[in-house]
């Protein structure tokens, strides 16, 4: 093979033997052969992506071509896989949960805490995974592996590494700059990233929609507001941002069989503007003065011990401990209004994870090889929440209606297992079980908003399962079949939060809901041809009980109360839904004459949402059909791609009634109603090794100008953009 080495960097410039062996985590906390595992699980690694350029971790998984992702602002990227999205799947940071207790059902944005120059790999697992993460992990799991320390190899006398990277994008003149330290001796090491990034208003693409244009712009000076005309109407005013992430790794070999590790992370962003809600008119002036999100700010550290040693009762143990720190807060002030409202939500999350692997028969040939994995789980969090008002003149403030009970808690405990059984070299049988302990505590302040009761709280127990077969007849040819379940029990953003859903509604608490289940089908193919030609294609079925949705409420007997000023329907987070999720996955690679090769993935899924009235109507998060095609060319140290991605369109009737409303991000049609027009767009990106220290890549990315919103997404996509990246080993 082929292959440029980089420091930290690999850069595979020929496609790696379809049967190569591929070691994949997520599906036991352990690594285990892909292909021994029934789950569907795509690994993007770190060689594949420096080519691509990600700007966020969210464009990192969506450059995979299976996964949708919606922003409502720049400093935004919501995934959603297979009709899932946002509280309803799961993000890990080397295996630590990040969803937390005021994850909501609407689009969330913490995935950008993650810096796209820490990621080594990051393995994308479709379908529930709720028997290894708990609560929350119904729609798929999104696991980051970041970089490690490198201890010095015997024979190699530099132990230190300085990598630098830096990169700009045009669309919307992107600064960014990252450097990381490696110093390494045989038993001690110590890693230091650094990553700063600074983002203008992206400007879109010329041809498509008018609806998308930006014409006019709200300008606050001393209290007074004033509507300014968009010289270039293509510009997004008010959706630059900036952005720092510090990550620092120590790694102790303290013998042969225990291994001690320490990270810690912090990330940390500018104001980001909300730009959804500043181009929303109220009849025919623009509603709001500010929307923004204030600094969004993400602390983790994580101990992990590793212990290796065979024993009657494991082969390896592990030890988590972790601590993560979540800030957020929400920044709102109507046109010509002198009061600013802030509302700021902190989060303390502390988890252990205690995890074992046993291999039964491990030497025997002749006897059936099993491996158990097992482990216990406790999770708490504690949500503080406060809010007041400002007058922008004289600066005065007072107290206000928090968004959550402030001195909230949640707390999840577990213990799972899974077994690995290989009836023989060709099958293999993987089987898990989870009970969880589900716990929520919210005190209520009745000071600004009446409610009926003080305090309330949850306590449920959780049982999921799974259970699949991987059957291997030959090295070419591949059979998997898989049912499991997942859940997702209520957390604080369900049972207390209070906040204006959407223009003219508010959300008030429901302390009476029970958790959301999923039950999951699904089964996959994988066949090569002459080693030329892959294909890999899933199809699956998911049934959401018990679905949590935002339906119309009555709060003390009222449809409807004053909030924040405003008159607002009461709605209430309930579990007043069933859905229903199917669709396939499909995969096409094929190698061709003169070191090219051709690659494509398409996703189709249809999600529907019956009420407890028996109206059907289209699953929020369930995309339109989308894919990537990328034509690939292999040559020395030069790599090169040109691809295309694309989505159908949703016409109006195909939209929830939740998103019909929000005519102000939709295109609309020849009747003048909202719709999601489809969109593609071609791009080229190219990589050139220059010497062993050196690295260049660049790409333009919608060379044919598309003016394109995602589906259900806020802000226009970037136009035509260029972008240029420097890698340096100094």
């Amino acid at each position: 093979m082929d292959e440029i080495k980089n420091n930290k960097y690999q850069i595979y410039l020929i496609p790696k033997d379809f049967e190569t062996e591929e070691v994949v985590v997520s599906a036991s906390h352990w690594e285990s052969n892909r292909e021994k595992v029934p789950i569907k699980i795509s690994n993007i690694e770190q060689s594949k992506v420096i080519i691509q350029n990600p700007q966020t971790a969210a464009d990192l998984v969506g450059s995979s071509g299976e996964v949708f992702i919606q922003k409502s602002q720049l400093g935004g990227g919501s995934p959603m896989i297979r009709g899932f999205s946002a509280n309803r799947v799961m993000i890990t940071v080397d295996g630590v949960r990040m969803n937390n207790a005021i994850f909501r059902s609407g689009n969330l944005q913490n995935i950008i805490s993650i810096d796209p120059f820490t990621v080594n790999n990051t393995e994308l697992v479709f379908g529930p995974g709720s028997v290894l993460y708990g609560s929350d992990a119904i729609g798929g799991v999104m696991n980051f592996h970041t970089i490690k320390p490198k201890l010095k190899s015997k024979n190699v006398s530099k132990s230190f590494d300085i990598n630098a990277n830096t990169r700009f994008s045009t669309a919307n003149n992107e600064k960014t700059f990252n450097i990381n330290f490696n110093q390494g001796s045989e038993n001690f090491a110590y890693l230091l990233s650094i990553t700063s990034t600074n983002y203008g208003d992206q400007v879109m693409g010329s041809h498509g929609p008018r609806e998308y244009l930006r014409n006019e712009f709200v300008q606050s000076k001393d209290g007074i507001d004033t509507i300014i005309k968009n010289k270039n109407p293509e510009k997004q005013i008010g959706t630059g941002y900036s952005q720092y992430n510090v990550l620092g790794k120590l790694l102790y070999q303290a013998s042969d069989n225990l291994s001690l590790n320490l990270s810690y992370y912090v990330s940390a962003s500018s104001d980001i503007p909300r730009y959804d809600r500043l181009i929303e008119y109220n009849k025919e002036q623009l509603k709001s003065g500010d929307w923004f999100y204030g600094p969004q700010v993400w602390r983790f550290a994580n101990f992990t011990s590793i212990y290796s040693k065979r024993h009657n009762l494991f082969d390896e143990a592990k030890l988590t401990l972790a601590y993560q720190q979540f800030k957020e807060s929400r920044n709102t002030r109507n046109f010509n209004d002198l009061i600013l409202k802030k509302r700021k939500e902190r989060v303390n999350a502390y988890s252990t994870n205690l995890d074992f692997y046993k291999k039964i028969n491990p030497n025997d040939l002749k006897t059936a090889t099993s491996t158990i994995y097992y482990g216990f789980e406790l999770v708490y969090n504690e949500v503080s929440s406060v809010a007041n008002s400002k007058n922008i003149i004289d600066n005065t403030t007072e107290n206000i209606q928090t968004r959550y009970p402030d001195g909230s808690n949640w707390l999840s405990s577990a213990i799972y297992g899974n077994i690995k059984y290989e009836v023989n070299s060709e099958l293999s049988i993987y089987s898990g079980v989870r009970i969880n302990y589900i716990s929520v505590n919210a005190p209520f302040d009745t000071t600004f908003l009446p409610l009926p009761y003080t305090s309330t709280s949850y306590n449920d127990y959780a049982l999921n399962g799974s259970i699949g077969l991987a059957y291997r007849p030959s090295y070419d040819f591949q059979m998997n079949l898989n049912i499991s379940t997942g859940f997702r029990a209520p957390n604080i953003d369900d049972i207390g939060k209070v906040f204006d859903s959407e223009p003219g509604s508010v959300v008030v608490p429901n302390s009476n809901i029970s958790a959301e289940l999923a039950y999951n089908f699904e089964y996959s193919v994988e066949k090569s041809f002459y080693d030329l030609i892959k294909i890999d294609l899933s199809a699956y079925y998911t049934i959401l009980q018990n679905a949590l949705v935002r339906r119309d409420f009555q709060f003390n007997g009222m449809n409807s109360i004053i909030y924040d000023g405003e008159l607002s329907n009461v709605q209430a987070i309930q579990n007043a839904a069933k859905a229903q999720v199917y669709g396939v996955q499909g995969y096409l690679e094929l190698k061709l004459p003169f070191n090219f090769a051709i690659s494509s993935r398409l996703n189709y899924q249809v999600g529907e949402e019956k009420q407890n009235d028996g109206e059907i109507v289209a699953l929020r998060h369930a995309a339109p059909m989308f894919g990537k095609t990328v034509l690939k060319y292999f040559y020395d140290k030069f790599r090169l791609e040109l691809y295309a991605e694309y989505s159908d369109k949703f016409n109006n009737n195909q939209l929830t009634p939740a998103e019909r409303e929000k005519d102000f991000i939709y295109a609309l049609d020849s009747e003048g109603r909202p719709y999601s027009p489809s969109w593609y767009t071609l791009n080229l990106k190219g990589l050139y090794r220059i010497n062993q220290s050196i690295l260049v890549s660049a790409g333009l990315e919608n060379i044919t100008d598309q003016r394109y919103r995602p589906y259900s997404s806020g802000i226009a996509a970037p136009g035509i953009n260029f972008i240029g990246a420097l890698k340096l080993a100094l």
